[in-house]
């Protein structure tokens, strides 16, 4: 049993993380463009807190003398040490410096994007950059310096590993993407598709997928993101655009993130064991729900004559078979959160190799456009045409969170083993989908992901779940499946 000491102690960090949360949750949905410096002062601050109280010497006893009972008290005392250990290694100062150089690159940021103007915002990705370094600093033993951050979104996963999934993907989606490329192209929906009707249908099929008008709310944001601080409390944000239906599938994206949260065990509150394992584990359940429902023939079987109720111009003249296919085109193009299936994780893996440089320090921040659009020649045959379409386009490095985008791609390769799993302990799952049921979609997921938070370490989890570690193959096989069949190819 646990002290009610230590319960208090890793309670107070939870409820911490849950303010900073709520905080930079409503900079990005409602605060006013100039309060992001004073903004920042406030984040510096509860980071400065949080810093303390996990650095305390009455935690360090607490957690020493703590004697775990079962699997999750355990897992309480093993992850609570390794947080604090993590902390106790970078001073509090640089601790409030990291946060107050994210919150100030915001609106920085958001100008710099609207105006493609890169030299706006460099000096404030050099700063994030020379912070993370600082940081890396503070640690020993990594075989890479980019070990260290990424074991702050993914815990286990080194830079070797990366590369070592990340070669056959980029390999094999390459091969997809040049073979659809040489194929017939599909069908373009030809829109208009009006935001009032989109936000509608939005709601329609989040709530379907186990959106709780009592428990969450939607909002807008330039960069869509989820956000829970508690399971009873769910922040989701989309855009959308008249011209296409990507505000649709961010809304399926960032109610898988949701669910997630949504369906930790309650027992886990206040614990700091109460949320998702890792980004990577997060990120498997976000394109789950986007992609392996969102985008397949089942899910538009039941939702394909909503749709054209809703945009009967933008549907006009498709059959079923060319609106799915319409849904599923594959055309490379700059912008990530706009990709589809096929050519989505190049962009990763682009940003990935670009992260990696500026840690080892051999890309200088002036010179990542450059790069940028080097690689998406490369990768993906696009030529950039301005840098809000490119280097720009993504607030993960004004956050300063370099060591985040490889989980992007790793959620896709696991969300692949899942659904594998899913479908072989799930009888009839296509019948359901078709029918607008995902209740035993939502169940196995509680039961196998959700339910654990973070007592189980992402690498034991995907094992419990699907039989094996991180593996692109399932991830590539239902892609060549999905694709081929589509194109004819």
């Amino acid at each position: 049993m646990l002290s009610p000491e230590l319960a208090a102690r890793l309670g107070e960090l939870s409820d911490l993380t849950a303010t900073a949360g709520l905080l930079g949750w409503d900079q990005q949905t409602n605060m006013p463009p100039a309060g992001g410096q004073a903004r920042g002062e406030v984040m510096a601050t509860l980071a400065t807190l949080a810093h303390e109280r996990q650095t305390a010497p009455e935690l360090g006893a607490l957690l020493d003398a703590a004697q775990g009972d079962g699997e999750v008290e355990r897992a309480i005392v093993r992850v609570a040490r390794r947080d604090r250990e993590k902390a106790r290694r970078v001073p509090a100062e640089l601790a409030a410096e990291i946060e107050r150089a994210a919150s100030d690159a915001q609106e920085p940021w958001a100008h710099a994007r609207a105006t493609s103007d890169w030299e706006h915002f460099c000096p404030y990705l050099k700063r994030n950059v020379e912070l993370r370094r600082a940081y890396v600093d503070c640690f020993e033993g990594a075989e890479h310096p980019y070990d260290t951050l990424l074991d702050n979104f993914e815990p286990g996963l080194t830079t070797a590993r990366v590369r070592e999934v990340f070669a056959p993907l980029r390999e094999g989606l390459s091969e997809l993407a040049a073979a659809i490329a040489a194929a017939p192209p599909a069908p373009v929906l030809p829109g208009p598709f009006p935001v009032a009707a989109q936000r509608e249908l939005a709601l329609e099929i989040a709530r379907a997928f186990g959106y709780d008008d009592a428990s969450w709310r939607m909002d807008l944001a330039v960069h869509p993101f989820a956000l829970a601080l508690s399971p009873q409390d769910i922040r989701v944000t989309t855009r959308y655009h008249e011209n296409d239906l990507q505000g649709l599938f961010a809304v399926m994206h960032e109610v898988g993130h949701g669910l997630y949260e949504h369906q930790v065990d309650p027992a886990l509150a206040r614990t700091t064991l109460g949320t998702g394992v890792s980004l990577g584990i997060h990120e498997s359940q976000s394109r789950l729900w986007e992609n392996l429902v969102g985008r397949s023939e089942p899910f538009w079987r039941h939702w394909g004559p909503r749709l054209r109720a809703a945009f009967p111009a933008g549907t006009a003249g498709l059959s079923d078979h060319d609106l799915l296919r319409a849904i599923n085109g594959v055309v490379p193009g700059c912008i990530r959160v706009d990709a589809d299936e096929v050519t989505y994780g190049l962009h990763v893996i682009l940003r990935f190799e670009l992260e990696v440089a500026m840690i080892e320090g051999t890309l200088p921040a002036a010179d990542v456009p450059a790069a940028w659009n080097a690689g998406m020649r490369e990768l993906l045959g696009v030529e950039v045409p301005d840098d809000a379409r490119g280097a720009l386009q993504d607030i993960h490095w004004s956050w300063g969170e370099l060591g985040y985008f490889p989980t992007y791609a790793i959620g896709n390769v696991a969300a692949a083993q899942l659904w594998a799993a899913l479908q072989r302990d799930v009888g009839g799952l296509d019948d359901q989908i078709a029918a607008g049921q995902y209740g035993a979609i939502r169940e196995w997921l509680r039961e196998h992901v959700h339910r654990h938070g973070r007592v189980v370490e992402p690498t034991e989890l995907l094992e419990r779940a699907t039989g094996g570690g991180l593996d692109p193959a399932p991830l590539l096989a239902e892609l060549n499946a999905k694709y081929r069949a589509l194109y004819g190819i």
